[in-house]
């Protein structure tokens, strides 16, 4: 599976997450049943480390609320803060790059420059 297919899927997941009371696995199972290591890794990752990148979008966020996100920006944004804080394998620029692409897909136009608004406040870091 490719990493951007990936993305999408962890997105899913992740909105499964949110919406009902299922473990991870069964969310991962809800949306593919191809086993992926990096998949998995995301979806776990950004469970796992909910609360410190909440935080650390929080800090960047100006006049927004992470609560008052669209739930697709939110877990694009998650997605992508996941990967900037927590792995080192994949440069920011791509991390970033994909985050706007998957946002255009499953948001609009406006959900991608508000995603690159936000990532870009991590490439400068």
């Amino acid at each position: 599976m490719k990493r951007r297919q990936a993305r999408e899927l962890a997105l899913q997941a992740l909105f499964q997450l949110d919406n009902h009371e299922i473990s991870i696995g069964e969310a991962i199972g809800h949306v593919t049943e191809e086993q992926d290591s990096f998949l998995t890794q995301v979806v776990t990752g950004v469970v796992n480390h909910k609360e410190e990148i909440d935080a650390s979008l929080t800090d960047k966020l100006e006049n927004w609320s992470l609560s008052r996100l669209p739930k697709i920006e939110r877990t694009v944004l998650r997605i992508a803060v996941f990967e900037l804080l927590y792995t080192e394998e994949t440069p920011a620029k791509v991390v970033i790059n994909e985050a706007l692409e998957i946002s255009k897909v499953f948001g609009d136009e406006k959900s991608s420059r508000f995603v690159n608004g936000v990532l870009s406040k991590y490439a400068e870091q």
